[in-house]
């Protein structure tokens, strides 16, 4: 058994790496090789590495070990120029600031470069950088290219791949890993790589064959696809930093009714972690007391697909009715577990209020899971959820939604906690991390969520106590952790989603200025200019997110409201945002979606085989290596497009045992989450099944086998909890279930099934003018309306009465 400090090294001293990171290149080609020259920051290490041109279809590199000085750099490069001067010696070509990868198709291999760079934030000294200008070059010289690398389908490939945009939303740091927490930077790299350890680095095939080689990342950057914002902010006339991340997954990664749902290895679409990190604003050089909170979001961990169609902006949620045991929701939770610890919280915010069961189908299928699932863990480990219809209380303008929201987030940072700790920030900022040559380390035991016993000794080694930098004396203070996460979804985990994200944003923030000595008590005022900072910068976290998976800025009516803006323009703003989605997702998507799979390299290009634009459906791109038979068997799976196979590694069995105290280490306190039969009810919504019915399944039986269930049994609510008093909640925050809604109400909204928040959909119980009708609990049939108006209600469009 490994002693306590073994187990717990939470924060420690870290290495320097030898030669630390080269951060500025320079290229040069002869007629047969390329050369790059790399150099750390201050220009004390030369590297010199070797890419062969002469082969048409190999990838030959070779790094020289010697380490130079600028001198005997510059002698090199004059020998080389020396050696080849009968084939035109040696030319530059280009400044670069990092090797993005290579890729080939059907031809020659090309090298992706950074050609250009910003910087957009520090992280404890540590630089992070987007990406302004990029290039991609053959590596083959002229001669050498085969014909085909001119063939009409490998510059269409050629084409798809640089539809990638490296400009938008991707982000590097050459000596912080900002593809993890900052709780998982800070803990041991002692177990191993696991899978998660790449899940948000989008161009780790791009950079398999160069690290196949090498051995090492010194040439390459690891690229995260999301959002990064760094802002000065100021509470009690103290300024402090605040840093918000959102990592997307590059595993099931994709377009909006392309990918929805969950594959077969647990991997769900849309998946993304989002951070929020608050740093002391101190002099450079001084301590600095930092604090992280960790969430997620990801589509509803089903089997479930919209196909995309032209003529109808609302299709219909198809359920397959395949995985009787919930087998990938159960991997998609260990995953989870395995990463951020117990306990894991779900908060469902998908409507439970529907003439035409859609999201509500999902809701209960979702609610059945997590029961099934619930069933075979230890009490202290069993998955905590909340299905609360945001959509629903958004609707009356007396009920403070956020308000709610930030009383689940309460809830929530009680049970998972947040990270905070002292630390010391390396001199001149040359190393925070050991970046460490062979990638190792283990993201899972994850966010390092685990136990406090040994938080004294961990902080003694980071927290200087020498106060002679800058006179400055540091009060030591415990570190604490983060263990579990809250997990938040909708129907597309865009806009209802945001908003519940900035909620719990915003309860964190006061926890972590408390935690920092900014403020007396855990708790910021929603009215407070900081509230309003910070709701824009989650506002514009949401627009970017948007835009990556649904093909428009989020629809951001709660927030709108919120600033006072007229109503009448965030209509307009609301429908042109509709409009734009639904063009985007019905005309431009299907070419996204190949052009992120041929990046991601779930599809690779083969002579001989069909080409990406010539298949039907992207679950029959080859996921395996080049020459696997996995492509002949995809091709004959009559699968729909989004269910496809992701790139994802299946997780661990986590042993039962080690399910113990749910405030232990993620190695210890993960349990199995079983795959074996259940007896379950597994309902499913038919045609001829009413509302009525389809929700008094949806109780399973008042939940017998759940522990301390709160629910509402009104029907037109059914929102229930096994961690918080959902009555209590609704109560809280004066309930709408009672209001009368109105057809003034009824714009033009989104008509997709994430539809506007705040805005009426087609599971509304209208009050139609003359016909005296009264909502009941269960807001009427569709057959108590005209056939015309239901249809109008439901599919948007002209009605004319």
């Amino acid at each position: 058994m490994a002693s306590q400090t073994d187990l717990h090294p939470w924060i420690r001293e870290i290495p320097k790496v030898e030669n630390g990171h080269l951060q500025k290149f320079r290229l040069y080609e002869t007629r047969s090789n390329f050369y790059m020259i790399g150099r750390n920051k201050n220009r004390s290490v030369w590297r010199v590495l070797k890419i062969v041109r002469l082969e048409a279809f190999e990838l030959n590199i070779v790094e020289d070990s010697t380490v130079y000085t600028e001198i005997e750099c510059c002698d090199l490069l004059k020998r080389i120029h020396e050696g080849n001067k009968s084939t035109g010696g040696l030319k530059f070509v280009t400044v670069c600031y990092g090797i993005v990868g290579f890729v080939k198709f059907l031809g020659p291999h090309y090298m992706l470069l950074i050609t250009k760079r910003r910087k957009i934030g520090v992280i404890c000294g540590h630089a992070v950088y987007a990406i302004t200008k990029s290039a991609i070059l053959p590596i083959p010289n002229s001669t050498s290219a085969h014909s085909v690398a001119y063939s009409k389908n490998e510059n269409r490939y050629k084409k798809l791949l640089c539809s990638v945009d490296l400009t938008k939303d991707f982000f590097f740091s050459y000596s912080y890993h900002v593809m993890h927490s900052f709780q998982k930077n800070l803990s041991s790299h002692g177990s191993g790589q696991g899978a998660h350890d790449t899940m948000f680095v989008w161009n780790e095939f791009l950079t398999t064959a160069i690290h196949n080689q090498l051995k090492n990342n010194l040439w390459t950057v690891a690229l995260v696809y999301g959002f990064f914002k760094q802002v000065k902010l100021l509470i009690s006339e103290k300024d402090f930093k605040l840093t918000l991340i959102a990592r997307r997954s590059r595993h099931y990664a994709g377009t909006r009714y392309l990918k929805r749902g969950v594959n077969e290895k647990g991997c769900v679409a849309n998946d993304v972690e989002t951070e929020q990190i608050v740093f002391e604003d101190v002099p450079e050089g001084c301590p600095v007391q930092i604090s992280s909170i960790v969430q997620n979001r990801g589509s509803i961990p089903l089997f479930w697909s919209q196909e995309t169609s032209r003529l109808n902006m609302k299709p219909d949620i198809v359920l397959s009715k395949e995985d009787h045991n919930y087998e990938a929701t159960r991997l998609h939770f260990q995953n989870l577990f395995m990463r951020y610890g117990n306990p894991i919280i779900i908060l469902n915010l998908v409507k439970t209020r529907e003439k035409k069961p859609r999201e509500s189908l999902l809701r209960v299928e979702f609610a059945n899971a997590i029961e099934s699932i619930n069933k075979d863990l230890p009490e202290e480990s069993r998955l905590k959820f909340l299905h609360w219809d945001l959509n629903k209380y958004s609707r009356n303008r007396s009920t403070n939604v956020l308000a709610l929201l930030g009383k689940v987030a309460t809830y929530a940072l009680n049970l998972t906690g947040f990270f905070y700790c002292q630390v010391n920030p390396i001199s001149k900022s040359e190393e925070l991390l050991e970046r460490s040559e062979d990638e190792g380390g283990n993201h899972c035991c994850s966010q390092k969520h685990g136990t406090e016993t040994s938080d004294a000794d961990g902080l003694n080694n980071v927290v200087s106590h020498d106060s002679s930098n800058a006179n400055r004396k540091v009060r030591m203070k415990p570190p604490k952790y983060q263990t579990g996460v809250l997990r938040t979804n909708c129907i597309d985990c865009l806009d209802r989603t945001n908003v519940a994200q900035y909620a719990y944003g915003w309860a964190a923030l006061g926890h972590q200025l408390h935690a920092l000595g900014y403020i007396d008590s855990p708790a910021i005022e929603l009215d407070s200019p900081l509230a309003d900072d910070l709701m824009g910068v989650y506002e514009k976290m949401g627009d970017t997110l948007a835009l990556q998976y649904g093909g428009s800025a989020a629809h951001n009516k709660i927030f709108s409201q919120r600033r006072g803006q007229w109503k009448a323009a965030t209509q307009s703003q609301e429908f042109f945002r509709t409009l734009q989605r639904y063009y985007s997702n019905a005309y431009m998507d299907a070419e996204k979606q190949d052009a992120i799979n041929v990046f991601l390299g779930h599809y690779q290009p083969q002579l001989g085989k069909p080409a990406l634009w010539e298949l039907d459906s992207d679950q029959h791109y080859n996921v395996g290596s080049r020459g696997s038979n996995l492509f002949q068997e995809n091709t004959r799976r009559p699968f729909k497009r989004s269910l496809s196979d992701g790139l994802c590694e299946a997780s661990s069995v986590i042993e039962p045992e080690k399910a113990q105290d749910s405030r232990k280490g993620l190695s210890e306190s993960s349990p199995e989450i079983s795959t074996c039969e259940s007896d379950s009810s597994y309902p499913r919504y038919t045609a001829s099944m009413s509302r009525r019915q389809l929700l008094l399944d949806g109780h399973s039986e008042d939940y017998p086998n759940s522990d301390h269930i709160f629910y509402n049994k009104r029907l037109d609510s059914i929102n229930c909890s096994n961690f918080l008093d959902v009555e209590w909640l609704s109560s809280s925050g004066n309930s709408c279930e009672d209001e009368a809604y109105e057809r003034s109400t009824l714009i033009v909204g989104d008509e997709s099934s994430e539809n506007v928040v705040g805005t009426c959909d087609s599971d509304l119980s209208l009050n139609v003018k003359g016909q005296g009708q009264e909502q009941g609990d269960g807001g009427g049939e569709e057959g108590e309306y005209p056939d015309g108006f239901v249809k109008w209600v439901i599919h948007g469009g002209m009605w004319f009465p």
